[in-house]
């Protein structure tokens, strides 16, 4: 998998704690590279030029795209070209596109609606499978408010929040209709693991529903 982003991906090293979970799933192992620019937009990848040398050098099952964070909800019609553009960059090179949904910030729930709804439209345009790690924050926020998922600055992801996207896309990707999503040896308590995964499956059955 090869995961286009900027810092929310970044950060804890989602790719890594997905690979651990499919290692611990028995569904492994995951092969992965991280091409991420902090702050970065898809259409500044694209310029840039890195993902379609890549997409060209070496041969992909699945292209993992994550939009600028707050891009979504402020410019959902740049985001659309941008993903339209590279997923047609990422099919013509024979792999699977994936939106890699985002979050709100801890200051501005509201704006996870919009969040949501971009990557939702964006998918059905571009033929992409979403993982709505946005919605299951929005999950979780909610029903376990004591599980702090934002870092301290209010945006990017403590390791709990970064877990619980993993946890997304290990369900999205690799779980199938299996109930079961591994805990790590992580500082993530155990019992907090068990409620991440669980607004992880609650998440991904409701996007499946239409969110």
């Amino acid at each position: 998998m090869l995961f286009r982003s900027n810092s929310f991906t970044g950060r804890n090293n989602l790719p890594d704690l997905l690979a651990q979970l499919v290692d611990a799933g028995g569904k492994g192992p995951l092969e992965w590279k991280l091409v991420s620019a902090g702050g970065a937009s898809l259409r500044q990848h694209i310029n840039k030029g890195e993902v379609a040398t890549l997409l060209n050098e070496e041969r992909w099952d699945a292209v993992v795209l994550q939009e600028q964070s707050t891009l979504p909800a402020k410019s959902p019609a740049r985001m659309a070209d941008s993903v339209r553009d590279m997923s047609a960059l990422i099919g013509g090179a024979g792999a699977r596109t994936v939106l890699y949904m985002t979050w709100a910030r801890a200051d501005a729930p509201e704006t996870q609606q919009a969040i949501t709804q971009a990557y939702a439209d964006c998918g059905r345009q571009a033929g992409a499978t979403v993982v709505p790690a946005g919605t299951a924050w929005q999950r979780c926020l909610a029903q376990e408010p004591h599980i702090a998922l934002h870092d301290k600055d209010k945006s990017h992801p403590a390791l709990a929040g970064s877990y619980l996207a993993a946890c997304t896309f290990y369900k999205v990707l690799f779980a199938g209709r299996a109930k079961k999503i591994p805990s790590l040896d992580i500082t993530v308590p155990e019992d907090d693991q068990t409620a991440l995964q669980e607004c992880a499956r609650q998440a991904v059955s409701a996007f499946a529903k239409g969110h």
